[in-house]
């Protein structure tokens, strides 16, 4: 579903990303996790050209991405994306966040991309809040509402950066349940979250980045049971460290 090739990305002199050379195959689930400033959020933007790239090569679903005739907006609107901030449009209610791209890019009628959004809003929990206004739901609701807009577009690929870290804690589990629902359902995931638990339960890979490259690649049990990079095994143990103190 996507391939990279030797990618590699600079801001000026820094050099973000490395030589990156990874698969996710369709129907995947992956989570890219690492310390802050490691590459991962620009890894995963640089998927729908959110962030170009200065060589290598990559591919969505046999497509390059970079090749000069690729229409940017037809190829980002089969991607969903949700972000940190939920970006919801602000003067528009639920619903109408959740229709207007179906119907302006996809074509579809009023009637049914309403029907199509009141089915997501209700998968997601939140269709009674359908004629509610952006700021009039908590962090996680909004959230919540971006995966649903997200997936009225009908994507075969969804990509989540850090999509719990603007939340507050109470709120981040409601999140992580419709992520779940949707690796369960099969949807090709990439994911770069800080959020351990889910990495290990639900993923089917996970990508270690620091320093813009990925030092290991595992399962979620050889990941956290038998780190094989120095780095890796660092990450983990500064993040148990402060559980185990408490303990």
């Amino acid at each position: 579903m996507i391939q990279f090739d030797k990618v590699n990305k600079w801001y000026g002199a820094y050099h973000a990303l490395v030589d990156i050379t990874e698969t996710v195959q369709r129907g995947e689930v992956v989570v890219v996790c690492g310390p802050s400033g490691s590459g991962k959020s620009t890894l995963i933007r640089t998927i729908n050209r959110l962030e170009p790239i200065e060589s290598g090569t990559i591919r969505v679903d046999g497509q390059d991405i970079h090749a000069r005739e690729t229409r940017l907006n037809e190829f980002r609107s089969h991607i969903g994306f949700v972000f940190q901030q939920f970006n919801l449009f602000p003067h528009l209610n639920v619903l109408q966040n959740c229709t207007l791209a179906p119907v302006q890019l996809r074509g579809l009628t009023q009637r049914e991309a309403d029907e199509r959004a009141m089915a997501l809003l209700d998968r997601v929990g939140l269709a009674h809040k359908a004629a509610a206004y952006p700021a009039d739901l908590s962090g996680g609701q909004q959230q919540r509402v971006a995966i649903a807009r997200a997936l009225a577009m009908k994507p075969p690929l969804m990509l989540f950066d850090e999509p719990t870290s603007a939340l507050d804690p109470e709120m981040v589990g409601e999140v992580l349940l419709v992520m779940r629902d949707l690796a369960r359902d099969g949807m090709t995931m990439v994911c770069v979250t800080h959020e351990m638990g889910f990495a290990r339960d639900v993923a089917d890979r996970v990508l270690f980045m620091d320093e813009g490259r990925v030092l290991e690649r595992a399962t979620p049990q050889d990941f956290f049971n038998r780190p094989q990079h120095p780095r890796a095994q660092q990450f983990l143990a500064d993040i148990r460290t402060p559980f185990a103190e408490a303990a």
